[in-house]
């Protein structure tokens, strides 16, 4: 009994050692990243949207990288999987709405 707790103790050492890095990154970019945004941000928001609207009119696109093609088919992905899985939790289900007369297929008169 005793090797195995000397076992599991030097483990948990050499785990800890090597989480507590990978813990302390993630901490400081989800201080960063997932913080709401500050009043000073929101004129940012304002000239990104004006940024967006210019790159789509001048086919800014067509200056792309292949990698930031990707990134961005990426997010785009990202956001349509968080939506669609907004979408089946609020109703409660993977498949449709329950809609009165709808799901009854017996005649309604």
């Amino acid at each position: 009994m005793a090797k195995v707790i000397t076992y599991f103790s030097t483990r948990a050492s050499g785990l800890a050692s090597a989480v507590v890095p990978r813990l302390n990154t993630t901490w400081r970019y989800a201080r960063a990243e997932l913080r709401p945004p500050t009043f000073s941000e929101f004129p940012e928001i304002g000239l990104g949207i004006k940024k967006l609207i210019h790159s789509a009119r001048t086919q800014g696109y067509r200056n792309l990288t292949i990698r930031e093609a990707w990134l961005n088919t990426l997010v785009g992905a990202e956001i349509a999987f968080w939506f669609f899985a907004g979408e089946c939790i609020g109703k409660g289900s993977v498949v449709g709405y329950d809609i009165p007369g709808a799901v009854n297929w017996e005649l309604q008169f």
